[in-house]
C-alpha cells in the first residue's frame, strides 16, 4: 500500500486488472484455443500495435503448435475516440493463411470496426475458418456486429491503457491494465 507521502506512479489512472490476472486470464484462453485447435493448429494474427503484448503471451501459453503473423489497422488518429474510418496499412500474405484457421488477436474489441474490417480483409485470403480472440471486450460499443469467440475481460464504460493499450502511443509498456481518469 502506498503511503500519503509517496507520488503516485501513474496519476491519473485506476487499476483495473492486475499482471496476475491477466495472467490467469491469458492462460485460459490459451487452454480453449488448446481444446478447439489441437488437431488443426491455427495461425494467430496479432492486429498491430496494442496487441502485441497479449499475442505474445497468448502464443507462449498456447501448447498446440502455431504460426504468428501480423496486420497493421488503424482507426485512432490520436486521442481516445475512432475516427470511424479503418486502414489497412498491412497483413499477411495469402499463402501464410490460405485453407488454415486462423485467429484474429485484438487486444480490444470496442465498436468492432477495426476487427470487422480484419476479418473482411483476411476473408479474401480464403482461410478454412476465422475467429476472433480479444483480450478486452466491450460490447457496449459494438456498433458493427462482430463477436469475440475467445474474450478475456468482459466490462463497460472506461478508456483503458496499459499491457499493449495506448492513448496517444502512451502507457503500453504497463504491466496491468488502468481506466484513463476522465480528466486525463
Amino acid at each position: 500500500m502506498q503511503s500519503d507521502n509517496t507520488p503516485d506512479p501513474y496519476p491519473g489512472l485506476t487499476p483495473l486488472w492486475t499482471p496476475e490476472q491477466i495472467s490467469e486470464h491469458v492462460a485460459g484462453l490459451a487452454g480453449e484455443i488448446d481444446r478447439d485447435y489441437a488437431a488443426n493448429p491455427p495461425v494467430l494474427v496479432g492486429a498491430l500495435k496494442g496487441a502485441f503484448v497479449f499475442l505474445a503471451d497468448l502464443a507462449r501459453q498456447i501448447q498446440t503448435p502455431v504460426e504468428i503473423e501480423f496486420m497493421r489497422l488503424s482507426s485512432y488518429d490520436s486521442g481516445r475516440y475512432s475516427s470511424g474510418y479503418v486502414r489497412v496499412a498491412w497483413g499477411p500474405a495469402r499463402d501464410a493463411i490460405e485453407g488454415r484457421p486462423v485467429i484474429v488477436v485484438e487486444d480490444i474489441l470496442d465498436t468492432g470496426l477495426t476487427t470487422s474490417v480484419a476479418l473482411r480483409h483476411l476473408r479474401r485470403k480464403r482461410p478454412s475458418s476465422l475467429s476472433v480472440c480479444t483480450l478486452l471486450d466491450r460490447p457496449e460499443r459494438r456498433t458493427v456486429d462482430v463477436k469475440a469467440d475467445y474474450a478475456g475481460f468482459t466490462f463497460s464504460g472506461h478508456f483503458v491503457v496499459g499491457y499493449g493499450l495506448d492513448l496517444d502511443q502512451q502507457y503500453r509498456d504497463l504491466p496491468g491494465i488502468y481506466a484513463l481518469d476522465a480528466d486525463e
